[in-house]
Order: C-alpha cells, then sequence, then structure tokens
C-alpha cells in the first residue's frame, strides 16, 4: 500500500512514531506541519523523505496567496528551505526539494499553470519511487538463495518508501518467487525502528522475522546463524554510505564472518560530490537514549552522544542494488568520477 497520498492540498501518511501499537494516519495541510513530521521521525525513511519534501513544496503552492510567479517562486524557495533545516543528513530530503523547486523556476506561465505543474512533479516523485522500489526487489533478489536467513539494520521497508521498501523490497521479491527465507531484524536503538517497524512489517507480510537486540549482531553471526546481510541508506557518497547508526557496526562483524554485505536504495540516494568527511551527521534529542518512551533509564543530567547515522566505508560493501543494477566493488572508483 501507498504510505503517502495527496489530496486536494492534503497528504495522509500514517504516524510511524505510534507504531505498531496504533495505526494512526496523519493529516498534513501545511509546510509547518510536514517540516514537524519530519523532525519529529512522523515521516522518516530516505525515499520517503524525497517524497514528503516534494509534496512539501506542493503544499506551499497550493496554499500559496502569491499574486506573481514571482512570489509564488518566493513561497516554494520558503518552504524548500524549512524542510531541508530540519534533517541535514538523508539526501532524499534535499533532492526532494531541488527537483520540485527546479522544475518551477524552469517553466514560464501563469500562477496556475506553476502551481499545477509543482504538483504534478511531486507526484511524479512518488510514482517513480514505488517503480524504482519494485525494480530493486527484482534486481536484488537474484543474490537470495532459498533459505537463506537475513540480516537487516533498521528499517529499510514499505514504511519507508512510498512503496514496496528497499532492502525490504529485495526480501519481499525474493518471498514472493517463492524462496523460503527467514530475517534477523535488529532493533536498532535507541528509536527501535528495527523492533517497532521492520518486524511490524515482516509479520504483517507472513514473512518470518526473529527480532534480536543490537549487540546479539556479533553471537548471532560467530554461530553461523546469518547468511547475508542487506539494509537500505540515507545517503551514498564516494567512498562510504551513510544509514542508521550502527550500521557501520553491522558491516564490520558481516566482514570479519565472511557475510556478504548488501545496501539497497535508488540513485535518487546518491551524493557522488560528496566524501564521507564532507556529511554533517544529525545528532539527536538526548531524551531518546536517556528514556525508552516515558521511562528513564539514566541517570538525571548524564552526558549523551545521540549521533543518527554512521558511514560505513565501501570496503566493507559487497554490493549496492539500485533500480538499474547492481553495483559491485570494481564499479565503486567510478564513484569519484561522479559516474552511476
Amino acid at each position: 500500500m501507498r504510505m503517502i497520498n495527496w489530496k486536494d492540498g492534503t497528504i495522509t501518511t500514517p504516524d510511524q512514531t505510534k507504531l505498531p501499537l496504533q495505526e494512526v494516519t496523519l493529516e498534513i495541510k501545511t509546510v509547518e506541519q510536514m517540516a514537524e513530521a519530519i523532525k519529529t521521525l512522523r515521516i522518516r525513511g530516505a525515499p520517503l523523505l524525497g517524497a514528503a519534501a516534494g509534496f512539501g513544496v506542493a503544499i506551499a503552492a497550493y496554499n500559496s496567496k502569491a499574486n506573481t510567479p514571482t512570489q509564488l517562486i518566493a513561497d516554494l524557495e520558503a518552504a524548500g528551505t524549512l524542510i531541508k533545516n530540519q534533517r541535514p543528513t538523508a539526501v532524499n530530503l534535499f533532492w526532494g526539494v531541488d527537483r520540485v523547486l527546479n522544475k518551477a523556476k524552469s517553466l514560464k506561465g501563469t500562477i496556475e499553470e506553476l502551481r499545477n505543474a509543482v504538483i504534478l512533479e511531486a507526484q511524479l516523485i512518488a510514482d517513480e519511487d514505488v517503480a524504482q522500489n519494485h525494480a530493486i526487489g527484482k534486481i536484488g533478489s537474484v543474490l537470495i538463495a532459498d533459505g537463506d536467513t537475513i540480516l537487516t539494520h533498521c528499517n529499510a521497508g514499505e514504511l519507508a518508501t512510498v512503496e514496496y521498501g528497499t532492502a525490504l523490497g529485495v526480501i519481499r521479491a525474493a518471498s514472493e518467487a517463492g524462496k523460503k527465507i527467514n530475517v534477523i531484524a535488529n532493533e536498532t536503538r535507541p528509536l527501535l525502528q528495527g523492533a517497532r517497524l521492520t518486524t511490524y512489517e515482516l509479520k504483517r507480510d507472513g514473512i518470518p522475522v526473529t527480532l534480536i537486540t543490537d549487540n546479539m549482531t556479533a553471537h548471532v553471526m560467530s554461530k553461523g546463524l546469518v547468511d547475508k546481510v542487506i539494509v537500505g541508506a540515507d545517503r551514498i557518497v564516494q567512498n562510504a554510505v551513510f544509514n542508521k547508526i550502527g550500521t557501520y557496526g553491522v558491516a564490520v562483524l558481516a566482514h570479519e564472518h565472511n557475510i556478504p554485505f548488501y545496501v539497497a536504495a535508488p540513485k535518487s540516494t546518491f551524493d557522488l560530490t560528496s566524501k564521507a568527511d564532507d556529511i554533517l551527521i544529525e545528532e539527536r534529542n538526548p531524551q531518546e537514549v536517556t528514556h525508552i518512551g516515558c521511562q528513564q533509564t539514566a541517570p538525571e543530567g548524564i552526558n549523551v552522544y545521540n549521533p543518527a547515522f554512521d558511514a560505513t566505508p565501501l570496503k566493507y560493501v559487497s554490493g549496492i542494488i539500485c533500480e538499474t543494477q547492481i553495483y559491485y566493488p570494481p564499479d565503486y572508483p567510478t564513484f569519484r568520477q561522479g559516474k552511476i
């Protein structure tokens, strides 16, 4: 099912902070509401953020009281800046804003024509994401053998995209092809996206899944319980993959145990103008670490370091699954030339 929908200036999408215990639908009618939903992770996941960013600009176009095309563009730029300022690491957020803004700036026409073009472009981003995710699933499923157990970290499923998922899209496609597979899901501290979201999706779809805590990863690998690792990505640069904090550790452990480590992401997640050291890693509220839900688990006033992402060097990545192909290590040098 689609995770984000547009109708008459209103965006509907699941509130991911309520899952799995409650299924609550957000109704977003203003740019400010969209920005808040992105900041608080009510909307999350790189491809979904790209679509949400595009729709955020579309909401600004829909609600604008501008009298001239120039004024409308100014309103769209202000909306885009607000959306971009919510989270600094996931590149799809910036890509979605820029794609819709650039579309508006490239056109000559009336305010109504520009408004309609912006909304259409945002809808096109969402439609393309659906097709890309299904393609990623089909292409990546050849890497999975019948009987494999796949470990994944965080949530790169339908909830992180417009539909189907990236890493979980590969798993879904393999399951739909009749392969008997099992999944091990890391809980993904501190916000438990693996426990709350990945297991929710897989259980709903009837795909066998076992939940483990993050610090069990080395143990289950050492026992031979993992055949492959597949994760998503929030930004892929010339020399590294940025994904949810903890991914780097999983990749190092997979390398140590000779387990293939794959990344699944659309090409919109590539940022080949940058290297790992260029990227600002988002740091989030200390309370995410000192509390589980409303329950405080650490001493009052303790110092906390809470980065949301880490960078996995490409030397640990066995392959990157995109909507057109799988990139393998011999292909990675071309990333430094900005080519995919």
